[in-house]
């Protein structure tokens, strides 16, 4: 028989440690996350988030997507409908080249057949610009696309036999394009090492079939590697959503003196400007804030939705078909008793 001293032991449970170890986060999560959300969705019902005296209900997020009758309410919407084309603008003009781009690169640092020398070298390249700070990729490209005749770039384009320098700062699109560019050069790396990841988890008997099968590089790509990279390719997309409606640091800092282009003028810059700059408005700031966070929740489970399998959908739909039958049978069954 047992003795009562093994029984003990073995009804101590160790399980209790496991949440000492991840208590930190949470502490942290709610200093820092959770509590600035719940206060961000406070302030946005104020007019200026100081005193309960200015409290206005929900007549912020009525401004912000409806506008108003006056010329300063009328403004506000403008204003948040421009920012926000700015915003989706800039992320699909960095995010579709720099998943074409990592894409590429990941099929072919991956390809056994290709005898490519200096892998290792070119990933740890093409990763850096990933770690630069967003400061400094600001100054660099403002340097490079100066629109002095002394810019390297509008340099090069004068002796290529351009007769006036272009305006890389304050004009519309090319603005647009420097940084989107900027943003696809800094990311481009990280999403082709998470894609290369992704690829090399694929179980290698797949492309030997294909190979024996004869089936080419394009046919290998298109039915076998870019279905099984599917997941990866949302989770890039809905990472890449979120940090591009948030896209907040570029925009910002690439700029001349205190003033920046109204086409780069992102919805992160607009939330900061109503908070920082004169005249400020905490509650317009904070409303934007909550705007942006649903925004991001529908469009996040949008993607998710698309990453669902279709058989499994198939399969939990018949599933809950069966149950409803088998209860209107039991519900026949008693009524017939």
């Amino acid at each position: 028989m047992k003795s009562s001293a093994q029984n003990r032991i073995r009804s101590i449970s160790y399980a209790k440690y496991g949440y000492y170890f991840i208590l930190p986060f949470f502490i942290v999560y709610f200093i820092f996350q959770l509590v600035p959300l719940l206060n961000t969705f406070r302030l946005s019902v104020y007019g200026n988030g100081k005193t309960t005296e200015d409290f206005v209900g929900l007549q912020n997020f009525i401004t912000l997507i409806a506008g108003g009758d006056s010329l300063p309410l009328q403004a506000q919407h403008d204003n948040l409908i421009r920012v926000l084309g700015n915003t989706l603008i800039l992320w699909f003009g960095n995010f579709i080249p720099q998943l074409a781009l990592s894409l590429l690169l990941a099929v072919w640092f991956t390809d056994l057949n290709l005898k490519i020398k200096g892998k290792t070298f070119f990933k740890i390249v093409m990763y850096l610009p990933n770690i630069v700070t967003a400061a400094s990729v600001a100054a660099l490209f403002l340097m490079l696309f100066s629109k002095t005749e002394y810019g390297p770039i509008n340099s090069w384009l004068m002796d290529m036999g351009l007769k006036e320098p272009i305006d890389f700062i304050k004009g519309k699109w090319q603005s647009r394009g420097v940084i989107m560019f900027a943003q696809t050069w800094m990311w481009f790396g990280n999403t082709m090492i998470m894609l290369m990841a992704a690829i090399m988890g694929i179980s290698p008997s797949l492309f030997e079939a294909a190979d024996i099968d004869g089936a080419n590089s394009r046919q290998v790509f298109t039915k076998i590697t870019l279905p099984l990279l599917r997941p990866m390719v949302i989770y890039t997309m809905i990472t890449s959503m979120i940090g591009g409606l948030q896209m907040w640091d570029l925009p910002y800092l690439y700029k001349q003196g205190q003033s920046w282009n109204r086409a780069t003028e992102t919805i992160a810059v607009f939330i900061y400007n109503h908070f920082h700059v004169i005249p400020q408005n905490y509650g317009y700031s904070a409303a934007t804030s909550v705007i942006l966070f649903f925004i991001t929740s529908i469009l996040g489970s949008f993607c998710f939705a698309m990453n669902a399998d279709p058989e499994a959908k198939k399969k939990k739909a018949l599933i809950k078909e069966a149950k409803r039958q088998a209860k209107l049978q039991n519900k026949s069954a008693f009524g017939g008793f």
